[in-house]
């Protein structure tokens, strides 16, 4: 037993550098530069605990206007400001007019409640009402459109946000999920509104494995990639039978159709892609393996996001 725990500790560790994008050495040597490089300018109070959060709102914010949020949550063993140079989404926050907010895990390595229940690898499921609490936060300090409320993640972070689409869903208007890690059950996932996905990840993602099982950081029982996202597409009430989607170079793409509420669900693999953000190249390909840039999962997300609104 005590082996065990020694070996699953270092798998834990090993997966501060992996996942994180930064050396061992680093990542075994301390928590200082791992919180030197937790970069957040906001806080608030939730479940007793002190929470973090990243905030960009753009220069064009007009108070006077109200304004999409879009929630983009970092993966195990990352952090808000990591999944800020990962996803890029300041820029089409530029573009485009939104805010956007990077919550902050908990514990070192940070990380998500996203099986909705405690165990080693997940904090209690406080995340939940977290993320309800910075909701609240952000609409009593601008304009935010509690319509058009997004959230996507990637890996732990796209696990953490199909849990906010099966526990928030009279908030979030619609999810994106990169590489997810998808644990909480599907049987369980009772939401009170249709909550419309895009999701994407690659054949070749030894973190997260495509074809499901344990993987070789995590010996828990990830589900089967395609089957899920098919799954999630029932329960959304679309029709069995996906369309092809035009998609370039080393991608396919399906979309579930005629699904309750009007919605859709795009499903997108990367063939050879590794535990990686489709069209960035922050992540070092010898540590997340490839990473196709043949499409790009942040402006895929924002213009499927674009499409929907949560009814009040």
């Amino acid at each position: 037993m005590a082996q065990k725990s020694i070996t699953r500790g270092k798998k834990i560790l090993r997966a501060v550098g992996i996942l994180a994008g930064v050396p061992l050495a680093v990542a075994l040597g301390g928590r200082l530069a791992y919180r030197l490089a937790n970069k957040t300018n906001g806080t608030l109070i939730s479940s007793g605990m002190q929470r973090e959060y990243l905030l960009y709102v753009p220069p064009s914010y007009d108070p006077s206007t109200p304004t999409p949020l879009v929630i983009t949550i970092h993966g195990f063993a990352q952090w808000p400001a990591n999944q800020q140079d990962v996803s890029r989404w300041n820029t089409l926050a530029d573009e485009y007019g939104f805010i956007v907010v990077y919550p902050s895990g908990t514990g070192f390595p940070k990380r998500w409640g996203a099986h909705g229940q405690s165990n080693l690898l997940n904090p209690p499921p406080e995340d939940v009402t977290f993320i309800s609490d910075l909701i609240d936060k952000l609409e009593s300090e601008y304009n935010i459109d509690p319509t058009r409320i997004y959230a996507n993640g990637l890996s732990n972070g796209g696990g953490m946000s199909y849990l906010l689409a099966c526990k928030l869903a009279e908030r979030i208007a619609a999810i994106g999920t990169v590489a997810g890690a998808h644990l909480y059950p599907l049987d369980r996932c009772r939401p009170t509104y249709t909550v419309p996905m895009i999701a994407f990840h690659g054949t070749g993602d030894k973190i997260v494995p495509y074809d499901g099982g344990p993987s070789v950081m995590f010996d828990v029982p990830f589900p089967v990639i395609p089957d899920w996202g098919a799954q999630y597409a029932v329960q959304n009430g679309c029709s069995e039978m996906p369309v092809e989607l035009p998609v370039p170079g080393d991608v396919t793409g399906i979309k579930y159709t005629q699904c309750n509420a009007n919605t859709e669900v795009p499903f997108y693999t990367i063939h050879g892609g590794g535990h990686a953000w489709p069209g960035s190249s922050f992540l070092p390909e010898a540590i997340v393996g490839h990473a196709t840039q043949d499409i790009d999962a942040t402006c895929l997300i924002w213009a499927f996001f674009q499409q929907y609104t949560r009814t009040p």
